[in-house]
């Protein structure tokens, strides 16, 4: 019989006097506890009223998943119905089915594994994330709100007592924690030292204060691991749902930039928008920012890029400086959205690039010839697109008579994403100078892989994110040495930003990382300075006998 034939359950179906039955089944159907009786029988006992659907239209097959059994112990099968001819005038089918139930728990439990911290056993971002998009709609926002938990020097402990103590204190922070919340409250690993929770607001948003006030006083006493008492402090920064429009997610970033205000004021904070005084404040910026380009009010500071094997500066990120008119010196985290936003990024850029390729010829007059390093100047996603930047390039490197090969030029995720083609054909004509091109903050992005080994790009930058605190966190380790073994199979040199201490600069170096800038090597300097520190670092450029 074709039945036995088949490695898969399966059996023919019939319709007869109002009532289906089995003409005919194959081990593999009993075996599968199926039933050898049709009265018996789950498939025709649940599926019964589809079978009969079936039989009774003009459909030759029909496909659809199934699932029977108790939430705890269910099994999971592919059903499919096909019609075929037969002698009889019965109506009739083949019901066959493919067990999935293996292949679906072991899927079900894979992504239990990615959305789980391994240490805490808690939902990772990942999972908390997920758990934001089931739980928060735009109908509930209202009763909801993130809360993000951030410890204080979490870090002494590792570098002090070793990772297995930082890690047996994150697992006794994790159940303080849990302790001092309600029952429907969802407590998540988010990274590193920082936790969050998604609340459920019965009473508005006091109920957040007083979750917070809990969780304070839960970690008033210290934890004690070997002979030491730690006392643990936390910064606790809290989002709304209620005034968040966009992604939920959004709740964990707010919640996070009311983090950054709880550290300095040492209480909980709740994210207020102020959307108004923001705006206000930027047209101020533009106004400002506007006049002080126009009347050369910009300064240029470089942060030196040394080698990790050597210690020597290979090279200069050049970074714009602005001290307005009052004396008060902006962070360029204030003026560059502003200018990119506004379209100031235009003339800005040819501003930094003029006054980048100055400083190479001033330093090499100063060497008596090639003064050794490169100077490297970032291009905004926004300069990319209105400006034509090969010739601006070509335009400041010819009018200083400085070669291409000087320049490094850095472009990040967010640049080449926005429109991949004509990035591509702007960073061809950029190589065709000499110049270097270097993908800054790379793993911060959303960069297509594929279309990353196309480009021409010599270099990826680290983003500070993944370096700094790395050592005490092997999540951030395990991606900095994912990025790694990405480069060196596309055969570019990698740059690891925000090295702050030597033992980190070592690691990064064992890894395989090729350069390194932080604090550790210096500040941006003054380009006075900078060369300075060039001379001092390097020793004086050999001059050619032709000089």
């Amino acid at each position: 019989m074709v039945l036995d034939m088949l490695p898969i359950p399966a059996a023919i179906v019939a319709l007869a006097e109002e009532s289906l039955h089995f003409e005919g089944i194959n081990k593999p159907f009993r075996m599968a506890g199926l039933g050898a009786i049709a009265s018996e029988s789950p498939v025709i006992r649940l599926l019964g009223d589809r079978i009969r659907r079936f039989v009774e239209s003009e459909e030759t097959s029909e496909e659809f998943p199934w699932r029977f059994g108790s939430e705890v112990d269910s099994r999971h099968f592919r059903v499919k119905l096909a019609r075929r001819s037969f002698n009889s005038e019965k109506l009739k089918c083949m019901v066959s089915l493919v067990d999935q139930t293996s292949e679906l728990r072991t899927e079900q439990s894979l992504r239990r594994e990615m959305a789980t911290d391994s240490l805490t056993g808690l939902p990772n971002r990942t999972g908390f994330s997920d758990e934001l998009e089931d739980t928060i709609t735009p109908e509930n926002c209202g009763g909801h709100a993130v809360m993000v938990i951030d410890l204080a020097r979490f870090g002494r402990v590792n570098a002090c007592m070793g990772g297995l103590a930082g890690d047996e204190l994150l697992i006794s922070v994790a159940r303080r924690i849990k302790g001092a919340l309600r029952g429907r409250d969802v407590l998540a690993r988010l990274g590193g030292d920082e936790f969050g929770v998604l609340l459920t607001l019965d009473d508005g948003p006091q109920d957040a204060l007083h979750v917070a006030k809990r969780i304070e006083a839960a970690l008033t006493n210290p934890f004690r691991l070997s002979d030491f008492e730690i006392r643990v402090e936390c910064s606790i920064g809290i989002a709304m749902g209620s005034d968040n429009d966009g992604d939920p997610e959004d709740l964990i970033r707010n919640a996070q930039f009311a983090v950054k205000r709880s550290k300095k004021t040492s209480r909980a904070e709740v994210y207020q928008t102020h959307a108004f005084d923001i705006a206000r404040e930027q047209f101020s910026i533009e106004t400002e920012l506007r006049r002080a380009i126009e009347n050369g009010q910009m300064a240029l500071y470089y942060q030196p890029i040394c080698d990790l094997n050597t210690g020597k500066i290979t090279s200069f990120e050049a970074l714009a400086r602005w001290t307005n008119e009052e004396g008060v010196t902006l962070s360029p985290n204030d003026f560059i959205p502003v200018a990119e936003e506004s379209g100031l990024i235009v003339p800005l850029g040819r501003w930094a690039m003029d006054e980048a390729a100055k400083t190479i010829a001033a330093w090499d007059r100063g060497a008596g010839g090639d003064c050794g390093a490169r100077v490297a100047v970032n291009l905004s996603a926004i300069q990319l697109h209105r400006d034509n930047i090969p010739d601006m390039v070509k335009r400041a490197l010819d009018t200083y008579g400085v070669p291409g090969t000087r320049l490094t030029l850095e472009l990040t995720e967010s640049a080449i994403v926005t429109d991949p083609d004509r990035v591509a054909r702007v960073m061809t004509a950029l190589k065709g100078l000499g110049a270097t091109l270097a993908m800054d903050d790379f793993g911060t992005g959303y960069s297509n892989l594929a279309f990353l080994q196309k480009l021409p790009i010599d270099v990826l930058k680290i983003d500070r994110s993944f370096v700094s605190g790395m050592l005490a966190d092997r999540d951030k380790i395990a991606i900095v040495r994912a990025i790694l073994s990405l480069a060196q199979a596309l055969g570019m040199k990698t740059t690891a930003e925000g090295i702050e201490t030597n033992e980190l600069a070592q690691t990064l170096a064992a890894l395989g990382c090729s350069y390194g800038q932080g604090f550790l090597y210096s500040r941006a300097l003054a380009r006075d300075d900078a060369y300075s520190l060039l001379i001092e670092r390097n020793g004086p450029p050999a001059i050619s006998s032709a000089i």
